[in-house]
């Protein structure tokens, strides 16, 4: 029985956003990266990304729907995770499980997450499976098999993941979860998105097929096909499937915006099936987009990604204080977790200097 420990420092107060460039860096600017690519959008709103590479004879197909698990309506904690699975359990001219089979069968791969902001579902497969994968998407996002066999289906599902990958797991929603709604004040940004059990089992058909008309329509989705594709072949075909498609109204979304923190916020709590205590802090940061957002996208990689990282070769490869490390960021927060470490306050006192020192010390590029 081990204690785990989650801590929340002012955004900024102990990770320097200041990255010192070499003089001969600034000398000679490294080539941009260019990736071929070509953006388009349909009437309906539907937004399309096309990228070739020939590097392969295959094409990836991906929806993004934005609607993730930070907005699911209130007292449905779960819900975008449950109605992911909805979406894989048929449509109205490919019924349960010729999706899948279809995919299957043409040597690919496929899957879909839920994330804080968006919902995703992919298609990996051989370029001359395009215009299947294409049409089945299309079925996906018109038509999908909302009913009461589908919904209880996956509400045991759902619950049964929720059972085995959360509540029976030693550190479960620790930190992932549990940092967030430590963090947060807003309710949007700090309920449990996983979900209650029991709001995940009281979800209705009707709740189902309202959260479809409100979020998953062209108009606040994305289509990305990436791969060995011709052009203007690819955008016939997506006119074809997804133009006939009513356009729908926008997508009213709800204030995420957090008041900002002024005092560290710290808790702890016993897990009683972790075998060493746990630590995780964890940062809010600049808003998305800016040089400073950016600037926390590299400090985490410097920190936290790889057994080259800082914080690995300290507290695990040196002094062996943590068995393992991670971390890492999204559009709000930037997170760093030490699993089976020996003693939490000296995890806390040896990565305070470490995370200073990217103000001075950037990281090699050899």
């Amino acid at each position: 029985m081990k204690q785990w420990v989650t801590a929340l420092a002012l955004a900024g107060a102990a990770v320097p956003l200041g990255l010192v460039a070499s003089p001969a860096a600034a000398q000679s600017a490294p080539a941009k990266l260019k990736v071929e690519m070509q953006y388009f959008t349909l009437p309906n709103g539907l937004r399309v990304v096309l990228a070739k590479d020939t590097l392969s004879p295959t094409v990836t197909v991906g929806v993004y729907y934005g609607i993730g698990f930070r907005i699911e309506p209130r007292e449905r904690t779960g819900f975008a995770h449950l109605f992911e699975h909805l979406l894989f359990q048929g449509s109205k001219n490919a019924p349960k499980g010729v999706h899948i089979s279809t995919i299957s069968n043409a040597g690919g791969v496929l899957n879909g997450s839920t994330r804080y902001d968006f919902t995703n579902y992919f298609e990996v497969v051989p370029s001359n499976a395009l215009e299947r994968m294409l049409w089945l998407e299309a079925d996906r996002m018109s038509a999908p098999v909302i009913n009461d066999e589908v919904l209880k289906n996956q509400q045991g599902v759902v619950g049964n993941e929720v059972k085995v990958n959360v509540l029976n797991q030693p550190y479960s929603t620790w930190p992932w979860i549990d940092l967030p709604m430590l963090a947060n004040t807003n309710w949007y940004n700090s309920h449990n998105f996983y979900g209650e059990l029991k709001e995940i089992e009281a979800a209705t058909v009707e709740d189902a097929k309202q959260f479809f008309d409100s979020f998953y329509k062209p108009s606040n989705a994305v289509l990305v096909v990436a791969g060995d594709i011709d052009y203007a072949a690819t955008k016939a075909m997506v006119e074809k499937y997804y133009g006939w498609m009513p356009k729908a109204p926008p997508v009213k979304l709800p204030d995420i915006s957090e008041p900002r923190q002024t005092a560290e916020k710290y808790r702890a709590r016993t897990d009683k099936l972790a075998p060493k205590p746990g630590w995780a802090a964890g940062y809010h940061v600049p808003a998305r987009g800016t040089p400073e957002w950016y600037a926390m996208g590299l400090i985490d990689q410097m920190l936290v990604k790889g057994q080259d990282s800082r914080l690995y070769r300290k507290l695990v490869a040196e002094t062996g204080i943590a068995g393992e490390v991670g971390g890492g960021s999204t559009s709000r927060w930037v997170t760093c977790s030490i699993i089976r470490g020996r003693c939490c306050g000296a995890s806390t006192s040896r990565m305070t200097p470490i995370a200073a020192a990217t103000r001075s010390r950037p990281r090699s590029t050899r």
